[in-house]
């Protein structure tokens, strides 16, 4: 990253951005930089001004306690009004939920793609949730990095084998450096439930999008989210999982933000 500017309450925003045209602006998810939606910048760059930034927290971008799901809003506010005064968004995972939380905010957004954002639609995934958020907050308390990392990694799917192996791996100390922000994501998905009421409030069009070989119920979230907006539309990438191919999803959100 190569430039800061400062948010609301004074914390540096790092971002970089490529390309020239009407400005997309590409938002992380968990336990992620903006180095893991990079790859995307590249093939939309080629129609779009696309920013990529560290969300607060990550990478090279400052932090200021305590923490609120408005600060975050605040940031991409100001990464906006930096970069032209308008942009589109495109969130990934929790991501997701924070770009269209910044829609419904009224930010000056023409259009929000989201990737997978990863609401519940289960009662029994809501109390998963909860269980996660209470446990979450302990391990972070009494500063157990790892054990929070864990628990992300487990409440995605991952399996103990994958996840021990995970520990055993170089990326693991960076993926410790970022714990605190799992609690950052967790806020920004609120319950786990599908936020009704705010998605009814968002005022632009929403794509929202989902992989066929990812789990059904990302699909079903997918399906909700388009459900619950005014102006939404889904769409499901053959052969996408959450590790969505840049290459397969730049043409589809290049031509939802050139409408």
């Amino acid at each position: 990253m190569d430039k800061n500017i400062l948010s609301r309450d004074g914390t540096p925003i790092a971002h970089e951005s490529a390309g020239r045209g009407s400005v997309v602006v590409l938002v992380s998810g968990a336990m992620s930089t903006g180095a893991t939606v990079a790859p995307l910048a590249a093939p939309l760059s080629e129609r779009f001004r696309v920013v990529v930034y560290d969300r607060r927290g990550r990478g090279a971008s400052g932090d200021r306690l305590p923490y609120a799901v408005e600060r975050e809003v605040e940031d991409l506010a100001a990464l906006i009004e930096a970069v032209g005064g308008q942009a589109s968004l495109y969130g990934v995972s929790s991501g997701g939920a924070l770009a269209l939380r910044a829609a419904a905010s009224g930010l000056p957004v023409r259009h929000v793609a989201v990737y997978e954002t990863p609401y519940a639609t289960s009662e029994e995934d809501l109390r998963e949730r909860a269980r996660y958020t209470e446990r979450l907050a302990e391990a972070l308390r009494e500063g157990r990095r790892g054990d929070a990392v864990e628990l992300f990694l487990r409440l995605t799917g991952l399996s103990e084998a994958v996840i021990e192996g995970a520990r055993q791996s170089p990326l693991w100390a960076g993926m410790e450096s970022i714990a605190p922000s799992l609690a950052y994501d967790d806020a920004v998905m609120g319950d786990g439930g599908v936020p009704v009421k705010l998605l009814a409030s968002v005022p632009v069009p929403v794509l929202s999008i989902a992989g066929d070989a990812s789990p059904a119920w990302m699909r079903k979230a997918a399906r909700a989210i388009a459900d619950a907006v005014p102006q939404g539309t889904c769409r499901t990438l053959a052969g996408q999982t959450h590790m969505v191919e840049p290459d397969v999803l730049a043409p589809v959100l290049a031509e939802f933000f050139s409408r």
